[in-house]
């Protein structure tokens, strides 16, 4: 399973980057807007400096919600790098956009996936990625990791070759949960990359170690 960072921090990309398992990056203009990046000049050269720092995926969201507006913003956020993929909304002209970015050999991400239909839906039109988001499902009171198995048996059944990307990550169990039910992606806060790290035996294996260490 990859590991995407979910932010447009570039300090933390690099923290991540730096740890040897960041896989690349996702953004919305909300982690935009948060970083204070502002204007289409700003954007794109905020982009830029993260395909600088990440040899691998970086998906740019659009913001428009009409076909030909998405279009034209995806075209310009598919210029900036190779290595950028053009985030589309799962709504109607998003899927109409998705099957033009395919056919004219721009990669896209499926955002805001919230049920397998609009998954399989995305991956007709050809995204690269569907990207479910399991913590807002869970927000409802239903299981958005059980909905990344169901994409995952339904995908490998019908042979679709788009990536599973989990979203909305809430925590380290999270990441887990979805590596056992066949995400091939995991995109997260960095603190959720890092709890991976903790476990109370190794903080306490490691300090009687440490310890013992002294009396040699």
């Amino acid at each position: 399973m990859k590991f995407f960072i979910d932010t447009a921090n570039l300090a933390q990309i690099q923290e991540a980057h730096d740890l040897g398992v960041l896989d690349g990056v996702t953004t919305n203009p909300s982690l935009m807007a948060k970083e204070g990046i502002k204007g289409e000049a700003a954007i794109i050269k905020h982009y830029e400096d993260i395909c600088k720092i990440v040899d691998g995926d970086v998906s740019a969201e659009v913001i428009s919600t009409d076909f030909k507006s998405i279009i034209e913003e995806g075209k310009k956020l598919a210029a900036i790098h190779p290595n950028i993929v053009v985030k589309v909304p799962m709504i109607k002209d998003g899927v109409k956009a998705i099957k033009w970015f395919t056919d004219n050999g721009i990669r896209t991400n499926c955002t805001l996936v919230f049920s397998a239909g609009q998954a399989i839906l995305a991956a007709k039109a050809g995204a690269a990625y569907v990207s479910p988001f399991i913590g807002r499902i869970d927000d409802t009171n239903w299981d958005g990791v059980e909905l990344i198995a169901q994409i995952a048996q339904i995908f490998s059944l019908q042979g679709f070759k788009t990536e599973i990307l989990a979203a909305s990550i809430r925590s380290a169990l999270h990441i887990v949960k979805c590596a056992e039910v066949g995400a091939d992606v995991c995109t997260c806060p960095l603190d959720s990359i890092l709890g991976l790290l903790k476990h109370p035996l190794t903080d306490i294996g490691l300090a009687k170690f440490l310890e013992d260490a002294k009396k040699l």
